[in-house]
């Protein structure tokens, strides 16, 4: 991994970034902007720097409520989506460009929701994780790689905000006022380190990985609810976690501010029967939480009525191995090629100067120990780690010195 830079006093300080080039340009709103913006981006030239802006936190959902772009000889432009929900158009006159964004995952989703869909893409996160960048967040990586101090004050704000303030909008504007000059740089710095290719089979993947159904028991990843002990508590969890969600969505608020998940818990473990009992309850004593008492109070109803048949089990088997810190017991074989093969992979990501989840997923790795093919050998695992998702890169990386590493398992009779 690279090392953090160092103030030695001797270099320049960054620079500040206080201003977009052509300034701050308007919000566009209406049919007619755009239509200039389309047509200034399709005579543009090279590629386009996108961003989003969500509402994380205060909205339901995950919808952009702001879209940044760049492109040499268009400028930059800033477009609501709200106001503008279709944007196949301005998809289609760029739809030959690479698209350069930070982090792409985070904002692929809400972009295809208007009809934004890159073919190409260079991911300047992504990029930097697998040059070693101990940082890679945006204003790190502009900072580190360009020598300019990007303000990022209003990351979490509420972007549904209308209308904009205008230090909002500068502060959008500059996400992408530099965000093809960092693609520039770091792919010379990919190409110079021999990791172009890998990039560019990462950026693919992300571009080609279908998404992740929706989970079965979301209520599941309610904060705290390892505090939950048996099943009708269980239930109460899952019968208030869905009553919030419908309020949230129809209310269009971000669950949390609908209700806090220590909220539902509390609930979960005291049951109450009465306003009096629910108001009396340390997390319920905000206005907000007391605002749809009688839906909490239905809902803690509903699961002490249920059956026991109707009572969610503790756990819900899942499709992978086991959790790591039952190995041992359960199949102490597997235990020992897991404590192989991360060390193996470890090492490696020392050598290659990266995060190991980036030379090869965590997941992999699990499972490929778990159920490792019949043989030890270089092409069997390897053909097992194609199956599980792997690149061709990281095979080519990983597959010998992790069929080595079992072999050696099995030479030395561990297994």
């Amino acid at each position: 991994m690279r090392e953090p830079a160092e103030d030695t006093g001797g270099g320049p300080p960054p620079v500040p970034l206080l201003e977009p080039r052509e300034g701050v340009p308007p919000v566009i709103t209406d049919d007619a902007e755009l239509e200039r913006v389309i047509a200034a981006f399709a005579a543009g030239a090279g590629p386009v720097a996108v961003d989003a802006e969500r509402a994380s936190g205060y909205r339901y959902g995950q919808r952009a409520y702001l879209i940044q772009l760049r492109r040499a000889g268009a400028g930059t432009a800033l477009i609501d989506p709200i106001a503008l929900p279709d944007l196949s158009g301005l998809d289609a006159a760029i739809a030959d460009a690479e698209l350069v964004l930070h982090a792409a995952n985070q904002d692929l989703p809400c972009l295809a929701e208007v009809g934004l869909v890159p073919r190409r893409l260079f991911d300047t996160e992504l990029a930097g994780r697998l040059l070693g960048y101990p940082r890679v967040g945006l204003g790190s990586m502009v900072e580190n790689v360009l020598g300019f101090l990007l303000e990022k004050g209003h990351s979490a704000a509420d972007w549904s905000t209308r209308p904009l303030p205008e230090d909002w909008l500068r502060y959008a504007a500059l996400d992408v006022e530099l965000l093809v000059e960092l693609r520039d740089a770091l792919q010379a710095e990919l190409e110079a380190e021999g990791k172009l290719e890998w990039a560019l089979e990462e950026f693919a993947a992300i571009l080609t990985t279908p998404p992740k159904p929706p989970r079965a028991d979301p209520w599941r990843r309610t904060s705290g609810i390892h505090r939950v002990r048996n099943r009708r508590a269980l239930a109460t969890v899952r019968e208030i976690w869905e009553a919030r969600d419908k309020i949230a969505r129809e209310r269009d608020l971000s669950p949390g501010r609908v209700l806090q998940d220590a909220a539902i818990i509390e609930l979960a473990q005291r049951a109450p029967r009465t306003p009096a009992e629910l108001q009396a309850l340390p997390t319920m004593r905000g206005r907000g939480a007391r605002r749809h008492q009688s839906a909490w109070l239905r809902a803690i109803a509903r699961a002490r009525d249920l059956t026991d048949r109707g009572l969610p089990e503790p756990t819900v088997p899942g499709d992978g191995p086991p959790p790591a810190h039952r190995w041992a017991d359960r199949d102490p074989e597997a235990a020992k090629r897991l404590t192989a093969a991360r060390a193996v992979i470890a090492a490696l990501a020392d050598e290659h100067s990266m995060p190991s989840e980036n030379l090869i997923q965590p997941d992999s790795v699990r499972r490929l120990a778990w159920t490792p093919p019949p043989e030890a050998s270089a092409s069997a695992v390897a053909a097992t780690l194609r199956e599980l998702g792997a690149r061709r890169w990281q095979v080519e990386l990983t597959a010998q010195p992790l069929a080595r590493a079992f072999h050696r398992l099995e030479f030395k009779g561990d297994l």
